[in-house]
Parts: structure tokens; sequence; C-alpha cells
């Protein structure tokens, strides 16, 4: 059965404690074998043991922070990633600015339900047709989240837009009479073609997320050297859409089996959730349901250690035997 099981940290020794009920669909028996989390010596699977309200993380490196999540491979979750992560350290109290990079194919802004509200864009900033501010779109729930889309998804994108105009608007991000922000997050887009090297270009940390088979480990794997060849040294990986019950069938790779393949270190471990689908329709992120998705919480956790800049490892832990009867003479 799998569990995992954060890195000790003496700094951060005390975890949150929530208010909330949590429903039966989220009893400790359904944590169990996805998540178990030790805060001392002793494992305790449950609910209250996984948030850590108690206490705001300490925020590591120098700031602005800025974050690139990608992947390689389309359709591991990376948009997914970047709204739920995003509007997580903006939660804890952090200053966040998310870009979406995907030039033509733009979602973030779908995912943020924020559609509506992209007038401008990087593309009217270039050109001078619009401010900065004014292509910033400031979330109504947390005001202390911001939204700048690069172009929008039927206009043809400048050629002389690449690398260096992306660093550009990260230290005009930097340099705003505000202050900059404490995350700068981009959205990656699929591939490694001119995007991809766009993307990481100004970027001092990457997030990989991949799905536990073997198309997006190959992906992630290509990617990992591509980053590291550009200079980012400090590599998280996030497993999405994990399912326990296809590892103990054997129908899918463990999350040990692919930290071993890539060997990075682990910020999160995403279960597979249904309400993922119903969150994408809503333009309403996981991390601000409530009750809150396992997946949801999953995400949370994740930008905790993001904050840390720490990370958590994954053990293995045996099944309790089955009682044997006389039929299991026979294979059953």
């Amino acid at each position: 059965m799998l569990s995992l099981q954060p890195l000790s940290n003496p700094k951060s020794s005390s975890l949150y404690s929530s208010s909330f009920t949590p429903p039966n669909s989220l009893s400790p028996k359904t944590l169990k074998p996805i998540l178990a989390f030790r805060p001392s010596r002793n494992l305790y699977p449950s609910i209250h043991s996984m948030l850590q309200y108690n206490r705001k993380p300490q925020l590591a490196g120098d700031t602005p922070r800025v974050v690139v999540i990608t992947s390689g491979k389309g359709g591991v979750g990376k948009t997914t990633t970047t709204a739920n992560i995003g509007l997580s350290l903006a939660r804890l109290g952090f200053s966040v600015v998310a870009i979406d990079c995907d030039v033509g194919l733009r979602n973030l802004d779908l995912l943020l339900g924020l559609e509506n509200r992209v007038n401008y864009t990087v593309v009217e900033v270039l050109n001078g047709d619009c401010r900065l501010d004014q292509a910033l779109v400031r979330d109504k729930r947390w005001s202390n989240f911001e939204l700048l889309c690069i172009s929008k998804p039927r206009s043809k994108l400048p050629i002389g837009f690449g690398g260096k105009a992306l660093v550009w608007l990260v230290d005009a991000l930097k340099a705003r009479d505000e202050g900059g922000p404490d995350f700068i997050i981009i959205d990656c887009p699929a591939g490694i073609d001119a995007g991809f090297i766009t993307a990481i270009t100004p970027a001092n940390e990457a997030v990989l997320v991949t799905t536990p088979d073997i198309t997006s480990l190959r992906d992630a794997d290509r990617v990992t050297g591509l980053l590291e060849c550009d200079g980012i040294r400090d590599i998280k990986m996030i497993v999405n859409r994990v399912r326990t019950d296809m590892i103990k069938g054997e129908d899918m790779m463990s999350v040990l089996d692919v930290q071993e393949m890539l060997g990075l270190p682990l910020l999160g471990v995403i279960p597979e959730d249904s309400e993922v689908i119903r969150s994408t329709n809503r333009g309403y992120p996981l991390v601000l349901n409530k009750p809150p998705a396992l997946a949801g919480l999953a995400f949370e956790q994740a930008a905790w250690r993001l904050v840390e800049q720490d990370s958590m490892e994954t053990v293995m832990m045996e099944e309790e035997p089955k009682k044997r009867g006389f039929f299991s003479f026979f294979g059953r």
C-alpha cells in the first residue's frame, strides 16, 4: 500500500488543524491508502494532519521567485497545477502573478474564471497600447493574485517576442511601484519548441508535472535535461492523477517508481479526483472548494512545500496479511 511521508523539518514540526468536519468520502479509511503524513514518530492518516493552518510558512529564497511549471507532454495538468498552486500561495498571504505563456491555446484564464476580464495582454503592452498594470487581471476572490496573458488565442504573436521579451516583462513586474510579487508563476506550453524556451528563460526554479505513465516519464526526463542545460538546477516534480487501486493491481507505476526513474525531489502527489473536471468547467479552482476536495488538499500541501523549498519522500507500507481460509489452497 502506498503512502506519503514528508521530510522531517525542525522549522515545521507543528501541523495545521482544521475546524471543518470531513465528509464520509474523506474518512481516514479513504485517506490512508493515498496520503499518510507523520508529524512525529507515529502515522496519523487523518485530515487534520494534512492541513497546517496554525502558522504561516516561512518564505525561503530571494523574492520574487520565478517558477516555471512545465512537463513537455500535454494534458498532464500543468495549467491545473498553476491555477491551484497559485491560489494556494495567495491564500497563504503571498502576492502572486501567474503568466500564461501558451500563446495560441491559453486556458489558465478559463480555469480561474477570469476569461471575461482579460481585455489587454502582453502584446498590447509591448505595442504601447496599454500599461502593464492594465494587462494584469486581479482576482476578486484574492486581491494578491494577478493573471497576465501573453496574447489572445486568435492573435498573432510578434516575431520579435521571445525569451528576452519575457525577461523584460519579469523585470518590469519586479520594478513596480507597489513592489514586486513574492512569486511569479509561469504556465509553460507543451512541447520543447520556441514557446518552451521562451517560458523557461527568466525562471530560476521549475516544477515538473508528470503522470505515472511511460510516455509522460520519457518526456519529463527529456525536459529535465533541457532545464538543467538552461541553468535551472532547482527542479521538483509533482506526480498527478495517481490511482492507488491501479498501483495495487500493478497496472500503474507507483510514485516510488516514478521518483527512481526521474531522480527528482518530490513536491507533491495529486490523486485522481473527479472534482478536477467539475472545478475546471466551473472556473473555480479545487483549493477554493468547501469542503475541500482530496486533490485540492494535495495542491495546498505542494504549495506549502514550494514556499519553504521543502520536499517529501514516498515510503511503502506493507499491507496487513489476509486471513487464509480453506479455499486459499485454490488461489482464493
